[in-house]
């Protein structure tokens, strides 16, 4: 018989494309699952850029600069991204995402809303807003609104961002999941002990989940 306990750690960052697409793959994998499993999500913090500033790093720069991609190499693996996005439902606007963006505000902000339960929508909130409308997630402005849109107390989420309020804890995150090995996202920590890296299909997450959940 399996657990219907499973709780997901979803190490990831905002502005990362394979995180994007595994999250929507987890997603429907749930959906397929409901009623089999029950699941929570929590998302915990990985910065892929975190010494990009806040205005932001041109994207073929920035792969260039990584990974010695060209340019070439970059739209191509662009395209590559956005046809699996469109397999599954998530709308990559390419065109529009321009930039990497420093992220750590904005897993502030997602602290925050995890204590508020509002953590998940929130977390759709600012992919969306990246890889679909092509904004600025560092901006307060950006952030602020994201987080009214959700359902989260504007003042605060203001008050928030104004400060280092959840730094500390951001960095404690990071750091441990660090530890413990984890050095590239998306990657599903189930139970605190069954490691699920990269970015899987929906019923690859479907299968994986229920043989997890016959062990737990």
């Amino acid at each position: 018989m399996m657990s219907k306990n499973l709780h997901i750690d979803f190490v990831s960052d905002v502005v990362c494309p394979w995180c994007a697409i595994g999250l929507q793959s987890l997603e429907l994998a749930l959906r397929e699952l409901d009623g089999k499993l029950d699941t929570t999500i929590e998302f915990q913090p990985f910065e892929i850029n975190p010494n990009v500033p806040s205005e932001g790093e041109d994207l073929y720069a920035n792969l260039a600069r990584k990974y010695g991609n060209t340019r070439e190499q970059t739209k191509r693996n662009q395209e590559a991204i956005q046809a699996r996005g469109e397999e599954i439902g998530f709308a990559f606007n390419m065109a529009k995402r321009t930039h990497y963006y420093n992220t750590f505000d904005a897993h502030r902000l997602l602290h925050w809303a995890g204590q508020e339960g509002k953590q998940h929508a929130l977390e759709k909130a600012l992919v969306s807003a990246y890889f679909t409308h092509g904004k600025n997630v560092s901006l307060p402005a950006v952030l602020e609104s994201l987080a009214g849109d959700v359902g989260l107390d504007v003042a605060t989420a203001r008050e928030i961002i104004a400060s280092d309020r959840f730094a500390e804890e951001v960095r404690e995150r990071e750091e441990y999941w660090r530890t413990v090995g984890i050095q590239s996202v998306p990657t599903l920590v189930v139970n605190g002990q069954y490691v699920v890296q990269g970015s899987q299909s929906p019923e690859a997450y479907a299968e994986i989940l229920q043989k997890i959940a016959l062990k737990a």
